[in-house]
C-alpha cells in the first residue's frame, strides 16, 4: 500500500468565509475518509479572495476524485480541484 501526496486547491464561495474554520472542516473530512492532513497555506486570488491550498496523504489504491466530491459538499466551498499528485517516499 503506497501513499500519494495530493495538493488540493479549495476555493471558498466568498471572501467572507472563515478559512481557519474551513481548514479544520477539511482536516476532519479528510481524516474521516482515511487520509491524513499534512499542511496548508492561503493563496491570494483577487479582490480579497483567497484559496486554501492543502496537502494530504492518501492511499493510492483509493480514488482521489472521492476527495474532490466530498470536500465540495462542505459549507462555504465553491470548488475543489486536485492540482498535484505525487507518490510519497518514506
Amino acid at each position: 500500500m503506497a501513499l500519494v501526496a495530493i495538493t488540493l486547491k479549495i476555493m471558498p464561495s466568498s471572501p467572507d468565509v472563515d478559512l481557519e474554520k474551513l481548514r479544520e472542516e477539511v482536516k476532519v473530512k479528510v481524516e474521516y475518509l482515511g487520509g491524513s492532513f499534512h499542511h496548508h497555506e492561503e493563496q491570494p486570488i483577487a479582490f480579497g479572495l483567497k484559496a486554501l491550498m492543502c496537502v494530504i496523504g492518501w492511499n493510492e489504491e483509493k480514488d482521489p476524485d472521492m476527495i474532490e466530491t466530498e470536500l465540495a459538499k462542505l459549507e462555504g466551498v465553491n470548488s475543489v480541484q486536485i492540482t498535484d499528485v505525487r507518490r510519497a517516499i518514506g
